[in-house]
C-alpha cells in the first residue's frame, strides 16, 4: 500500500503534499495494532550500519594482513588498494533501511537480506580491481573468497552479538515507541487494548486520556489532556493518537486538542475516520497494518539531537578550557566590586516546559536580586552594580551558561530561556501568545536567531514577544548545523556590542 508524505504544519513549518495513491477511507480503524509493525528507529539504524562499516573494515584488515603474511604468494601482495575499494563500495551502496527497522533487525532472515547485495557488489568490486593491479584472474579470484570469508565471519559475530542485545528487557524499553491515547468509545478501547495486549515489543501504552475526566469502560482514565501535558514533562512519550467517538462536532475537537497539545514534543496523530473532511492536508502514515494521518512532528529528529548535542558539548567543553583564566578574572572583579556570591542561578523554562537553573555571573547587588524575574531589567537599573553593567552590556554574564551546556540542560544556539513569571502586556508569556509553546520543542540556547537580529532585552508589549517568537520559530525550522555556526559567528560580531544589552 501507497503511502503519503509531507512536511508537517505544526506552527514552524509550511505544508505541502506529495500524493501517490488516494489513500482508502475505513470506518474505524480496529486492526490498528493487530500484528507488532516494526518501525524505523533513526538512532539504531545509525549505530548498526557504523557497526557494520567498523566489522568489514576489521575483516578486511585481516585479510591484509594474511595477505602481506609470509605465508601469502608473492604475487598476492600489494592489493591494499582492492581492499579499501570493496569497504567504499559496502558501505555506500544503496540498503533497503526498512531492513533495519524495529524489531524485525532481529530477524536473521531480515538480517541476511540486508548484507547479502552489498556483500556481493563489494566482492565484485575486490575482484574487478585486484584483477587490474595483478593481471591474474584466478588470483584476484581466491583472494576476493578470502576477503568474503574473513568479512562474512566479522558481520556475523557483530550482527550475533547485536541480536543478543536487542533481546535484553532494559534496550528493548528504550526502543519501544510509548504511545498515548486520547479519547473514548469503541475505537479508543480498542487501540488500548491493542497495545496492552498483542502489540508487539515495537509499542507499549503510555496511558488513556480525554479533555474531560470520567470513566470509560468500567475503568478509570489515566487522566485529562493536562495531565498528559504534565506526565509527558517526566517521561518519554513518542506518539499521540486522537481517538475520539464519532459526532459532528469531531473535526473542531480535534483541532481544538490539537492545538491544546503543542506544548507536547510529541508525533500527534489522528485516526482516519474522524477526518473525513480535511484528509487531503495532512500526511499520512502506517502504524500498524492500518493509516493513520499525522498533525505535529517533532522539529528534530534523533539523529539531529545527537549531532547538535555532540556539537554543543565538544564547543563548550573547548571554550570553557580556553576562557578559564578570563573566567577566573571576572570572578575576582565580581568579588571586589560588591558583597554576594559569584554566581547567580536562577529557574528558567527549558526543552518540554522543564524547570531548570541557569547560571550567570552576578552583575546584580545580591539583596536587590529579582530570583523569580517578576521584575525584568530595565535599561540603567540601579540593581545592577557597577561591573554588573560591563558584563551585560558585553553579554559576559551569560558565558556560564556554559555549563547547563555542559549538563545538556542548554544548547549553544536555540530561543533564550525566561524565567516562569516573566510576562508581556501584563500577561504571562504562555498566555500572551498561543505559538510561545512551540518554542519548548528544542533546547534552549545561550544565543539566537532572535537575538543576533535585535530581539533581545525587556518585553514590554505583545509585539516584541511576536517578534521573538517569530525569529525563534524560523530557527526551528531552517535548523541545521551550519546555521547554528552562523549564528554563532554573528553572535561574536554582533551580539557582544549590541546596544540592546543592559
Amino acid at each position: 500500500m501507497s503511502d503519503r508524505r509531507l512536511v508537517v504544519d505544526s506552527g514552524y513549518a509550511a505544508s505541502g503534499i506529495e500524493e501517490t495513491q488516494p489513500l482508502v477511507q475505513t470506518p474505524a480503524i480496529r486492526q490498528l495494532l493487530r500484528e507488532p509493525y516494526p518501525y524505523l528507529h533513526s538512532i539504531l539504524a545509525m549505530v548498526v550500519r557504523c557497526l557494520d562499516a567498523i566489522s568489514v573494515s576489521a575483516g578486511t584488515l585481516v585479510v591484509d594482513w594474511f595477505e602481506q603474511s609470509p605465508f601469502a604468494h608473492s604475487g598476492e601482495r600489494g592489493v591494499e588498494a582492492a581492499s579499501l575499494v570493496a569497504v567504499v563500495v559496502f558501505c555506500l551502496f544503496p540498503k533497503k533501511s526498512k531492513l533495519l527497522a524495529f524489531p524485525k533487525i532481529r530477524r536473521a532472515k531480515a538480517q541476511i537480506r540486508y548484507l547479502i547485495t552489498p556483500v556481493f557488489a563489494a566482492c565484485i568490486a575486490y575482484v574487478c580491481f585486484s584483477a587490474i593491479l595483478l593481471s591474474d584472474g584466478i588470483a584476484s579470484l581466491k583472494m576476493a573468497a578470502v576477503w568474503a570469508l574473513f568479512v562474512c565471519i566479522a558481520l556475523f559475530a557483530e550482527r550475533s552479538v547485536l541480536t543478543f542485545c536487542l533481546h535484553q528487557p532494559s534496550i528493548v524499553a528504550k526502543l519501544r515507541r510509548r504511545v498515548a491515547i486520547v479519547g473514548t468509545g469503541a475505537v479508543a478501547t480498542d487501540l488500548v487494548n491493542r497495545l496492552r495486549s498483542d502489540a508487539g515489543q515495537a509499542y507499549s501504552l503510555f496511558g488513556q486520556f480525554d479533555d474531560v475526566a470520567h470513566y470509560d469502560a468500567d475503568r478509570k482514565l489515566d487522566g485529562t489532556l493536562d495531565d498528559l501535558i504534565h506526565r509527558s514533562r517526566r517521561e518519554a512519550l513518542h506518539a499521540i493518537i486522537l481517538a475520539f467517538p464519532e459526532a459532528e462536532d469531531a473535526e473542531t475537537r480535534v483541532r481544538n486538542v490539537a492545538v491544546f497539545l503543542k506544548p507536547v514534543l510529541s508525533d500527534i496523530y489522528v485516526t482516519p475516520h474522524l477526518v473525513s473532511g480535511f484528509d487531503r492536508v495532512l500526511p499520512c502514515e502506517f502504524l500498524g497494518e492500518n493509516a493513520v494521518f499525522v498533525i505535529q512532528r517533532r522539529p528534530l529528529s534523533d539523529v539531529q539531537l545527537i549531532e547538535k548535542a555532540i556539537v554543543d558539548f565538544i564547543l563548550a567543553l573547548c571554550v570553557s578550557i580556553f576562557l578559564l583564566p578570563f573566567l577566573i578574572g571576572v570572578a575576582i572583579a565580581i568579588k571586589c566590586d560588591s558583597k554576594g556570591p559569584v554566581f547567580f542561578r536562577q529557574p528558567r523554562i527549558g526543552k518540554n516546559g522543564r524547570e531548570f537553573m541557569v547560571y550567570k555571573f552576578r552583575s546584580m547587588h545580591t539583596h536587590m536580586s529579582d530570583l523569580m524575574a517578576e521584575r525584568q531589567t530595565s535599561r540603567d537599573d540601579p540593581r545592577v552594580t557597577r561591573i554588573g553593567k560591563w558584563l551585560r552590556r558585553l553579554s559576559i554574564d551569560e558565558v556560564p551558561q556554559l555549563l547547563n551546556v555542559l549538563k545538556g540542560e542548554m544548547s549553544l544556539v536555540g530561543p533564550r530561556p525566561h524565567a516562569p513569571h516573566t510576562r508581556a502586556g501584563g500577561l504571562l508569556l504562555d498566555d500572551a501568545l498561543a505559538e510561545y509553546v512551540l518554542r519548548y520543542h528544542v533546547k534552549p540556547g545561550i544565543t539566537g536567531w532572535a537575538q543576533i537580529n535585535g530581539a533581545r532585552g525587556e518585553l514590554v508589549t505583545i509585539d516584541d514577544l511576536k517578534k521573538r517568537v517569530a525569529y525563534d520559530l524560523d530557527y526551528i525550522r531552517r535548523w541545521s548545523l551550519v546555521f547554528d555556526f552562523r549564528i554563532m559567528i554573528l553572535t561574536i560580531v554582533r551580539e557582544v556590542f549590541s546596544r540592546h544589552a543592559f
